[in-house]
């Protein structure tokens, strides 16, 4: 006890003062209370994020599921000899098929299944307004299909309109007074009438996959963007991915360290920040303006996309390759391999899951981008399947963002639809990321 003063109150070591220790504590209990406050922040920092994730996905998903569904109505459909072909020259003109009357089939069937006075043209109005407009498209179609059906009585599925299966669905206020909302009172009667009778009924929306673009809402579809999407992709998987690689593998295996090579890494660091907007411009200015490529093109957008991604790329790749251990390298060496067998024999499929990864990742953001695709025309009214990339089309994020900026009411569910379709795909390709990693990665 020689070295140790004592007091009444602590033990005192030889050599401080008498406050010293009670200062410490206060020390220690002050850094302890930060970093308690500091934990709380980054706690209410994710709890604040997610609530605003939640309410995002929330709002999409609540606006948008009932896309997925639609409002039709089955109606049997006579197909009169003397509305189709009144000449009787179908056998010699087939164009004759093509250019019927078929709206006034669709008036007949609606007007005999509701009981309507035929000769009220303001209750026929009312009635066949429940009826998508192309739903002539499909009767023409399955005429010109099967021409024997002329002169028979067939069931047949057609659209309804868009108010129709607003108002079937719940998304308009049925409580406000009758010359503030687009269905009359006398509609909703029909309504319930078809309803009763079976005819009136929702079934899954496959025309929400594989319809093209409308301006009428309940026949619009994402199977033109799909399809430019695919082409989209598939043109940076085949250009990007492979010129990524191999810049990456020279930089980072071949290419002698000196200022050049610095002047070219700063610079491809630089141009994985740059604005995708300026990609459209250099895109519009240079495949377009320049070599006189096609607007609306797949291949222009894939093209544009692709120098895109080519940064993220080469970064990802040159971050896999720095990965793989030295002893690899001096190994293959020391055995005698060449230093294109070393790279491509070992290095390169020890760093494949790192390079797979931030190539799929370079897809997903390729896949959400809009801006650069406005730029090179994609944003055109396309309702036809491009048969190659060179045929004009869409993509996925500008059709939402066209969805968006129409006035119709009807759009808005067809927006978040084409959203929560594009977060799907987003979200699988980042599921797949995370496999391939788990799947693939090694512990040095």
């Amino acid at each position: 006890m020689s070295g140790v003063v004592s007091s009444s109150s602590q033990t005192i070591p030889r050599g401080l003062a008498p406050g010293a220790p009670v200062r410490r504590d206060i020390g220690i209990r002050r850094r302890y209370a930060a970093e308690r406050r500091f934990r709380a922040y980054g706690l209410a920092a994710v709890v604040f994020g997610l609530v605003f994730l939640l309410a995002l996905v929330s709002t999409v998903v609540r606006n948008g599921y009932t896309a997925f569904v639609q409002t039709s109505i089955t109606l049997p459909i006579e197909f009169t000899e003397k509305v189709i072909d009144p000449t009787g020259k179908r056998a010699s003109d087939p164009k004759v098929l093509m250019v019927a009357n078929y709206p006034v089939l669709i008036r007949d069937a609606l007007v005999k299944a509701l009981d309507i006075d035929p000769s009220n043209r303001a209750l026929v109005r009312e009635a066949t307004a429940m009826v998508s407009d192309g739903a002539r498209i499909v009767l023409r179609d399955k005429v010109t299909a099967n021409p024997s059906i002329v002169g028979t009585t067939q069931n047949l599925t057609v659209l309804a309109s868009a108010n129709i299966d607003s108002a079937n669905k719940g998304q308009i206020d049925l409580t406000v007074d009758e010359k503030d909302r687009k269905v009359s009172d006398r509609q909703l009667g029909w309504m319930k009438q078809l309803t009763a009778s079976g005819a009136l009924h929702e079934a899954f929306n496959s025309g929400l996959f594989v319809s093209g673009n409308s301006s009428r809402p309940e026949a619009a579809g994402l199977g033109v963007a799909l399809i430019g999407s695919l082409y989209l992709m598939l043109t940076v998987l085949v250009l990007a991915l492979p010129v990524g690689v191999a810049a990456s593998i020279y930089l980072e295996e071949f290419a002698p360290k000196n200022r050049l090579t610095d002047l070219i890494e700063v610079n491809i660091n630089n141009l994985a920040a740059v604005p995708s907007i300026v990609y459209g411009l250099l895109g519009l200015s240079v495949f377009i303006n320049m070599m006189g490529l096609p607007r609306s093109a797949s291949l222009v957008g894939g093209l544009v996309l692709s120098l895109m991604t080519l940064p993220m790329i080469i970064i990802a790749t040159r971050s896999a390759l720095r990965a793989v251990p030295p002893s690899i390298r001096s190994a293959a060496l020391g055995l005698g391999a060449s230093r294109m067998q070393m790279v491509f024999h070992h290095v390169l499929p020890l760093a494949m899951p790192g390079i797979l990864t931030g190539t799929i990742l370079g897809l997903a953001h390729a896949l959400g981008e809009t801006a650069p695709l406005l730029l090179i025309g994609m944003v055109a009214f396309v309702a036809n399947y491009p048969a190659s990339p060179l045929d004009p089309s869409t993509a996925l994020p500008v059709q939402i963002y066209m969805w968006a900026s129409e006035a119709e009411r009807a759009f808005v569910e067809r927006t978040s639809g084409a959203i929560i379709v594009l977060l799907f795909f987003l979200v699988a390709m980042n599921i797949g990321v995370i496999l391939l990693r788990r799947r693939f990665e090694r512990r040095w």
